[in-house]
């Protein structure tokens, strides 16, 4: 008796907090339910707690266009390189005025409009923290192409993704954009792996994640809601919207380091809707907060 009761007594607790976990998922689920239909268009969402694994998504599975989000792997890509002595951060790229086509987003080109000799590290810097889109295609060249950079990522292990595309490609035709594309569950995989340093030198994963924390684009996405001082390594991307007024992507992935020190990888993309910016912006906010607050 006395046995069963001490069993009891232990199996209890474990089986009350089961109990409120799954309870807490099922509310979180609802919420993201309910937060994803305020855009009416196609949402997914992962979400990794990257101490513990414990993960939740929606529409985890699905294609989603990436737009400039596809700067995350091909800077990978690139520090690889760094890492096998094929490319140094500190060599001199010439970037010809040529190289800076009109049209795209590109503060080089603004800042250097006939063109500049610049270190791989600083285009590197302008590509991720400030999606600079004549850095990025200078990069795809530098490495061998899309083509190149995707049968990296694949060999990874990372198998539900795709890089077709330069910038300057899916600038000519609506179309070409969704062929850079990655689910949300392939996304959360490889921020666990750039969290966990997986890919990269010491030296090459803390750059990286050094020009994640400094981007500047989209502050009303990840760390919209997030408090002011908040640690957030991400990469931003966004479409441009049709005259249907059709946004195909307003994306944002990263990783967001909780008051406690402890992390949690999050990726989502909100494709295909006529939502304003702001109600496609807020739908990754509250997202990003619902997990910060349930970490607490």
């Amino acid at each position: 008796m006395k046995n069963r009761i001490l069993s009891g007594s232990v199996v209890l607790p474990f089986l009350l907090f089961t109990l409120q976990s799954t309870a807490q998922k099922h509310a979180d689920r609802k919420k993201i339910h309910d937060i994803a239909l305020t855009v009416h268009g196609h949402v997914g969402m992962a979400m990794m707690s990257l101490e513990d694994g414990d993960t939740i998504t929606l529409n985890g599975k699905d294609h989603f266009p990436m737009q400039s989000v596809f700067k995350l792997p091909l800077a990978i890509a690139v520090l690889d390189q760094v890492d096998k002595g094929k490319l140094a951060l500190n060599q001199v790229i010439h970037i010809r005025k040529e190289d800076l086509l009109p049209g795209m987003w590109s503060p080089i080109r603004e800042k250097f409009p006939e063109g500049t000799d610049m270190k791989l590290s600083d285009i590197l810097a302008y590509t991720v923290s400030q999606s600079d889109n004549s850095g990025c295609d200078l990069l795809f060249r530098l490495v061998g192409g899309t083509a190149y950079v995707d049968k990296y990522i694949h060999s990874l292990g990372i198998d539900n993704i795709a890089i077709k595309a330069t910038e300057e490609q899916a600038s000519k035709a609506w179309e070409v954009q969704y062929t850079n594309w990655s689910s949300p569950i392939a996304m959360l995989q490889l921020l666990k792996g750039v969290h966990t340093g997986k890919y990269l030198s010491k030296a090459s994963n803390e750059f990286l994640l050094k020009l994640m924390t400094e981007t500047t684009t989209g502050p009303k996405r990840m760390k919209g809601l997030l408090p002011e001082n908040a640690v957030v390594a991400h990469k931003t991307g966004t479409s441009d919207t049709n005259a249907a007024g059709l946004t195909a992507a307003t994306n944002d992935v990263g990783i967001v380091t909780l008051p406690n020190g402890k992390h949690y990888a999050i990726a989502v993309f909100v494709s295909d809707t006529r939502a304003d910016t702001a109600t496609r912006e807020g739908v990754i906010a509250q997202l990003t907060r619902l997990f910060w607050d349930n970490a607490k």
